[in-house]
């Protein structure tokens, strides 16, 4: 218990640079009393003291604002920053080096028995706010952006954004200069933030639907091409000048971006 609680302690001071010293984490941080008593209440639950599990993990709540199921498992290592918000279910499993932040919930979606919450290999991150619903397993090292509501696995070291959830990947441009293999090699690192999504990272629903404007764009220019060229054989396509199909791509590309 004394390692457990000592490396707790050094992992938060390992990753919040608000932390400024062993005893304030010890007197201030919510994630690290969360976490000390879900060692004892789960330590309850399975020696069949349920009831008295439930108890302590209802007072570690009240005085965290953070709730974990006593019959969850968590690793070791594991860093809920903030906390405020978080719910953890009672077949969810976190493996080592875990981080959570505020408002994450790993929850079910079936009210049958059995595993019904997700299970967080080592070293997955997920973001404030994030949801994560049902019995499928977030792979090692893979990241969940702020927000997001993620209803199926992920992929070890992927990331997934949006509501839906869905795998993002960067961008990476030809690059010629020193100065293009710069920004290349910095778009291609799927930048990650607790808060929030970074720019070089593309939702692929946004990838496909400016896709296919880009396609209607190109349609549109060949039509008009055909279109001067039978006019330029003398025939009349004054009707077909006449629709009033007018396309504006600007204005979906500004919807979705």
């Amino acid at each position: 218990m004394l390692d457990y609680l000592r490396e707790t302690i050094n992992v938060i001071l390992q990753r919040d640079p608000a932390a400024k010293s062993r005893l304030e984490v010890v007197l201030c941080y919510p994630g690290f009393h969360a976490l000390a008593l879900h060692r004892i209440s789960h330590g309850l639950w399975v020696r069949d003291l349920r009831l008295l599990g439930r108890i302590v993990s209802q007072f570690a709540r009240l005085i965290t604002g953070i709730e974990i199921h006593p019959g969850a498992t968590i690793g070791r290592r594991v860093f809920i920053d903030h906390g405020m918000g978080v719910v953890i279910g009672e077949t969810a499993e976190l493996g080592d080096d875990v981080t959570l932040y505020q408002g994450v919930t790993l929850g079910g979606t079936s009210l049958n028995g059995g595993k019904r919450h997700p299970t967080l290999e080592r070293g997955v991150i997920v973001g404030a706010g994030a949801k994560v619903l049902g019995g499928f397993t977030v792979g090692e090292g893979a990241k969940i952006g702020s927000n997001a509501v993620v209803v199926k696995a992920v992929p070890a070291g992927a990331t997934a954004v949006g509501i839906p959830a869905r795998i993002v990947e960067a961008v990476v441009q030809p690059a010629c200069s020193e100065e293009d293999q710069a920004r290349a090699a910095k778009a291609a690192q799927l930048g990650f933030s607790a808060y929030g999504i970074s720019s070089d990272m593309n939702d692929p629903m946004v990838k496909a639907i400016h896709g296919l404007l880009d396609h209607t764009v190109a349609t549109d220019a060949r039509l008009e091409a055909i279109l001067k060229k039978l006019e330029a054989l003398g025939v009349d396509c004054a009707e077909e000048r006449a629709r009033d199909d007018h396309f504006d791509p600007g204005y979906l590309n500004r919807l979705v971006d």
